[in-house]
C-alpha cells in the first residue's frame, strides 16, 4: 500500500493500518506538498521521480489540489487499485471524484470512494442508499480488515454486561478498537449510543458540515461514522436486550415481583 498523506489525518490512518494489518502487508507513506496550485497542470512535477511499486494507492489527502495527484501517483507506483475515502467533501468534491474515477478507469485502475471510510465493506463503499458496489479484489482484501466496524461480543446472559469485544474489522482510523476497549463492562442497555459517542471521542476527524448523505438523509459525515458503529453494536446486542412489556388498554399493570404472562 502507498498512502498519500498531508498531515495528522492521513498519518493516523497509515499508522493504524501498519499496526493492525496483516504482518505481510507493507505500508509506504508519501507526504504530498501542503500547498499546490489550484489547477495542477502537470501532476508528475510534484511527485518524486520514483515511487515504491505497490498493489494499491490509499489517498489520504487533505485538500482538493493534492487529490489531483492521485492518478499520476497510481501510474508511477504501478498500483492496480486506488482507495480514496471521502471524510471531508471539500477535499474530494463530487465533480473531482467523478473526474478521478474516469481517469483511473481509462488507465485500467480500479477505484472505490467510500463516504465515509468507515462505510467500506467487502462488497460496497458508501452509506445506506449511496453504497456503491465495486469489484476490485485488492480493495476487497483491504476491506476484510479495515472499514465498516464488525464486532463479536461476549455478554453475560444474566447481568447483560458486555465482558469481551473482538474487533473483526475496525475503522481505518483506529476508533473502533478505541471504543471497544471502553465498552467492556457496559450494560447492553447502555451500549447504544455509547458506542458511537465513544468512537467520536477518539477523536473522529470526519467533517462536521451538513450535506446530503443519500436522498433521504442530510447530516454530517462525523455523525455517519457514529451511526455505523451504533448500527453494528445494535445488531450484536439485540439478543441480550430486555424485551419491553406491553399492556392492552385497561389492563392491570403488574405490581413489584409479578411478571406479565
Amino acid at each position: 500500500i502507498l498512502a498519500l498523506i498531508q498531515g495528522f489525518y492521513g498519518q493516523r490512518m497509515a499508522d493504524n493500518i501498519r499496526r493492525r494489518g496483516p504482518v505481510d502487508w507493507t505500508v509506504e507513506v508519501l507526504r504530498l506538498p501542503p500547498r499546490l496550485p489550484m489547477i495542477v497542470d502537470d501532476p508528475e512535477e510534484f511527485l518524486p521521480p520514483t515511487l515504491p511499486q505497490v498493489d494499491m494507492v490509499l489517498a489520504l489527502h487533505e485538500n482538493s489540489q493534492a487529490a489531483q495527484l492521485i492518478p499520476a501517483a497510481a501510474k508511477r507506483s504501478g498500483a492496480k487499485a486506488v482507495l480514496c475515502p471521502i471524510d471531508n467533501s471539500a477535499w474530494t468534491p463530487t465533480g473531482l471524484k467523478n473526474q478521478l474515477q474516469r481517469e483511473l478507469e481509462e488507465m485500467g485502475i480500479a477505484s472505490a470512494f467510500p463516504k465515509t471510510f468507515c462505510t467500506l465493506t467487502e462488497e460496497t463503499a458508501g452509506y445506506r442508499r449511496e453504497a456503491q458496489p465495486y469489484s476490485s479484489q485488492i480493495i476487497k482484501e483491504f476491506a476484510r480488515y479495515f472499514g465498516k466496524p464488525k464486532l463479536n461480543l461476549e455478554v453475560n446472559a444474566e447481568t447483560g454486561i458486555i465482558e469481551r469485544i473482538e474487533v473483526v474489522r475496525g475503522a481505518p482510523c483506529g476508533s473502533t478498537h478505541y471504543a471497544a476497549e471502553r465498552l467492556v463492562g457496559t450494560s447492553v442497555e447502555d451500549a447504544v449510543p455509547k458506542a458511537g459517542l465513544t468512537s467520536h471521542q477518539y477523536p473522529c476527524l470526519a467533517s462536521m458540515e451538513k450535506e446530503p448523505i443519500d436522498d433521504r438523509l442530510i447530516d454530517t459525515l462525523m455523525h455517519v461514522s457514529g451511526y455505523v458503529m451504533n448500527e453494528e453494536m445494535e445488531e450484536k446486542i439485540k439478543p441480550y436486550r430486555k424485551k419491553p412489556l406491553y399492556f392492552a388498554p385497561g389492563e392491570r399493570v403488574p405490581t413489584a415481583g409479578e411478571e406479565k404472562s
